[in-house]
């Protein structure tokens, strides 16, 4: 048994030995680094793949992370997006009140004789033929029938009922307003009326009259029912023809009806009832 096992040993240390020869051999003329870099080949390959896997890997976490990020900056500029917008419309809506006020408080200066009252609209209709509006101002704040409404940018309309703390005004593009008026260049005279489409009209101007495009109409004063020299408009158009005895021109209001929020209500005024100097029917 032990003659068989040398006979064994021995071919395999010749044979190593012989390798051992050979690599010496071929490592002293270089043919070992052509060997080394074959069988390195394929490792160096799988392990090329290894690290371009760990580098997809790791860009595919960087791109994951950088989505995130992005989703919450796009997030959060809506956010401050959204928080801009309403800050931007409550500060329309603040300069919006201080022009309204700065109308009203430029109004009073100009009226100092003239006593006035604020008030808020608190409701409307401006839809049909009757265009009034409500506001929260009473009898108990010297509000009366016959009291005149005007802003900043003139006549309103005015007060046909009253209650203890709310009032009723006809607007003046009511068709059932009509106002003694005069032209502040000429100082020609006539009526304003409303219209259905809710513009104005000034009629009764004597044909003739110089009415120029552009002038502004003013309340005149007569039968007592308004204060004069409130601006009620401007004149846009005029119209003549040689068979009318009269001429009319269209006025348009510097105020818009439908936005009123704030108005003014003359509490010194007082109409003037002429209906007692009319004369009486002599009974037959």
């Amino acid at each position: 048994m032990r003659r068989r096992t040398n006979s064994i040993r021995l071919p395999a240390l010749t044979v190593l030995i012989l390798v051992c020869v050979a690599l010496i051999v071929v490592s002293g003329g270089g043919g070992l680094d052509a060997i080394r870099g074959v069988i390195a080949a394929p490792f160096e390959f799988l392990s090329g793949l290894i690290s371009r896997g760990n580098s997809a890997v790791d860009d595919i976490g960087d791109m994951r992370r950088t989505y995130e990020e992005l989703t919450q900056y796009v997030a959060d500029l809506e956010t401050t997006l959204a928080q801009l917008t309403a800050e931007v419309v409550a500060l329309r809506e603040i300069g919006a009140d201080y022009q309204r006020l700065a109308d009203l408080v430029n109004y009073v200066s100009q009226v100092q004789n003239q006593e006035v009252v604020a008030a808020d609209v608190i409701a409307r209709d401006t839809i049909s033929a009757l265009r009034t509006i409500s506001i929260n101002r009473g009898a108990r704040d010297g509000v009366r029938v016959g009291s005149p409404v005007v802003t900043g940018q003139g006549l309103v309309g005015r007060v046909v009922a009253v209650s203890a703390n709310a009032a009723h005004v006809q607007l003046i593009n009511s068709e059932f307003s009509a106002i003694s008026a005069r032209l502040e260049t000429s100082r020609v005279e006539g009526s304003v009326v409303g219209q259905a489409s809710g513009n104005l009209r000034m009629t009764l101007l004597p044909q003739g009259a110089n009415v120029q495009v552009g002038d502004l109409v003013r309340t005149s004063g007569l039968g007592g029912n308004l204060p004069p020299d409130i601006v009620i408009g401007q004149v846009t158009s005029t119209r003549q023809f040689e068979s009318d005895i009269e001429q009319t021109a269209e006025v348009r209001s510097f105020i818009d009806f439908d936005r009123l929020e704030i108005v003014l209500v003359v509490t010194s005024f007082e109409p003037v009832d002429l209906s007692v100097f009319e004369p009486t029917p002599v009974a037959p």
